[in-house]
């Protein structure tokens, strides 16, 4: 009898493991057919999550807003209590949105995220009680689409994949700020839906050779700032390295190298918010870049981003209630402050050792161009303590404004400002108030087009107050809300990505009226004889500047520029920054 009830124990547990089994070569994925070699079409990777959605409740699948493919995106989410409610979700759970193919090329989040999905529904995973996961499957559905198996020369597998540009051939992850994308447009509704407490935004890496299959790319942690930026740095990211290291796999930060080696050190690299993670920092999201190795195997370069997921769930399920406080101090923090840093530089006083683990490399003559060439030698592996800058601070500083106006005839901007959930009125009825005004002095222009524009940098302001007439319609925008990092970003003229410097005001940058020498000689004589001031400068100018003084047109334009006749619109700044103690514009 004792012989009967073993043997029956024996088939039931042999029962159960074959049911297991069976469930989840039911859900097996393409990389799995295929051994770790292919990834996922983009319809497959739908259809996938369709049918995980259809068959388990704690999976939802909904299609959101547009793409330049003329796809929509998706949303898919999963919670173990099947409540897809985000307003409710926020209230009690921490919320971690999974961005996958900004890159398709870069595909190994899309079938790592498949995984796992699968397994969290399984039970092959623990299922976290207190955390909620959202992923866009695939963000860039038109680089999806456009598959091949040539243009990542640089990259170990799969063997055929998506492609870097999107529809429109532009890189989407630097459009967040300008969103010159239907993509761009459709991730700030799904961002403004979930309020995700934690973003992972799954890559490839280029660069340099070293050991590592997995590197990580976090927001900037003194850009992020205050105590959630202090907790990023100090809590976070080593609690994450050491549950990897813990199921041996190593992780270091991205390596931020370029025809040179690691070991001679390297900087963090700063996400400003045309990145996806610089822009969910905005809103005081912490944010992650899941960056594998290039040259490591695909099948290895898949699981290492499955891992990094789940130990990410993992810590927010211990950490989910503390991120969710920090986040709601940040989000008060920042709007009390007086000054807002709009330029980054490395701080030198500064910095981290790390033990890192990379590959030997000689300096040999190429056999293809005759000049010299980097060469790692992998049958070479090395430890050796590297310096990494990971410490920002400001170089440039703003005082807060209360408020910004700004044109209704800017509708580009407004429309983007609409879209990311800035709060603003309406001015009622034309009225003048006094204001803080920008002229623009200086900027460079990139001489190459980069991703549709000719951004500038190094632009230099000069400072007014003065009393501007303002009509019904024009926007009023207060500082002291949730997107005021949003709003300092992209309204402040000097700020890396601002508006001004990916050309959403180049209009005023041409002068649009002019004058014709002879005509205006005579002009001249009489701006000189009736302005003593004027008078006075111009002849400064002449007597401590030859060149001004051997060149007729740049007299004639210097007392012109100088005049009622000159365009006060020329290098005007459209935004106007209200300093005065109100929050809405008065009636």
């Amino acid at each position: 009898m004792k012989f009967y009830f073993s043997l029956l124990c024996v088939l039931l547990l042999f029962a159960c493991e074959s049911q297991k089994e069976r469930e989840t070569s039911d859900y097996h994925t393409p990389f799995e057919t295929s051994k770790g070699e292919e990834t996922a079409t983009y319809q497959e990777t739908i259809d996938f999550y369709i049918r995980l959605a259809k068959e388990f409740p704690e999976i939802n699948i909904q299609t959101i807003g547009e793409t330049d493919s003329g796809l929509p995106l998706h949303l898919v989410t999963y919670n173990l209590d099947s409540d897809f409610n985000f307003k409710k979700i926020q209230e009690s759970k921490t919320v971690i949105l999974i961005n996958n193919g900004i890159h398709p090329g870069e595909s190994d989040g899309i079938d790592a995220t498949m995984l796992l999905f699968r397994d969290l529904v399984l039970k092959k995973i623990p299922s976290p009680e207190n955390t909620v996961i959202a992923t866009i499957p695939v963000y860039n559905v038109g680089g999806a689409l456009n598959r091949n198996s040539t243009t990542r020369a640089n990259q170990n597998g799969p063997k055929s994949y998506g492609f870097r540009g999107n529809a429109q051939n532009y890189d989407l992850n630097r459009d967040f700020i300008k969103s010159d994308t239907k993509n761009a447009k459709t991730f700030a509704d799904i961002y403004h839906l979930v309020k995700p407490d934690i973003f992972i935004d799954n890559h490839v890496s280029n660069g340099a050779d070293y050991q590592y299959t997995l590197t990580h790319l976090f927001t900037q942690h003194n850009k992020l700032g205050l105590d959630l930026g202090a907790y990023l740095q100090n809590d976070l990211m080593p609690k994450l390295e050491q549950n990897l290291k813990e199921n041996k796999w190593d992780i270091t930060p991205y390596v931020n190298v370029y025809n040179t080696v690691p070991e001679k050190g390297f900087t963090q690299f700063m996400d400003y918010p045309r990145y996806s993670s610089g822009y969910t920092a905005l809103w005081n999201t912490v944010g992650m870049m899941v960056e594998t190795h290039m040259l490591k195997p695909y099948k290895s370069r898949v699981q290492g981003t499955y891992e990094i997921m789940k130990q990410m769930i993992a810590i927010a399920e211990v950490d989910g209630k503390l991120i969710k406080e920090l986040r709601a101090k940040s989000n008060i923090e920042t709007q009390e402050l007086v000054n807002y840093p709009l330029q980054w530089e490395i701080d030198t006083t500064k910095s981290t050792i790390i033990n890192f683990k990379g590959f030997e490399a000689d300096t040999l003559i190429s056999e293809v161009t005759g000049f010299p060439r980097l060469k790692y030698d992998q049958s070479r592996p090395f430890t050796k303590e590297v310096v990494y800058q990971n410490y920002y601070k400001p170089s440039v500083e703003v005082k807060i404004p209360n408020a910004y106006i700004v044109k209704k005839s800017n509708y580009n901007v407004i429309d983007l400002l609409t879209i990311n959930q800035i709060s603003f009125t309406r001015i009622k009825k034309d009225t003048i108030l006094e204001v803080e005004s920008y002229r623009i002095e200086e900027y460079e222009t990139n001489n190459n087009s980069y991703e549709g524009h000719y951004p500038h940098y190094n632009t230099k302001v000069s400072v007014s107050t003065k009393k501007v007439q303002f009509n019904q319609g024009d926007v009023f925008i207060p500082t002291k809300q949730l997107g005021i990092r949003y709003i300092m970003e992209t309204l402040e003229p000097t700020a890396t990505d601002s508006f001004f410097n990916w050309n959403f005001f180049d209009g005023i940058l041409q002068q649009k009226e002019g004058f014709s020498p002879y005509v205006f000689e005579d002009i001249a004589s009489e701006l000189l004889k009736n302005n003593k001031l004027l008078n006075e400068a111009f002849q400064l100018k002449k007597s401590s500047d030859e060149s001004f003084a051997n060149d007729w047109y740049a007299q004639l334009s210097y007392i012109y520029h100088h005049s009622e006749y000159y365009e006060a619109a020329h290098m005007q700044y459209p935004v106007y920054r209200v300093l005065s103690n109100f929050e809405t514009i008065p009636d």
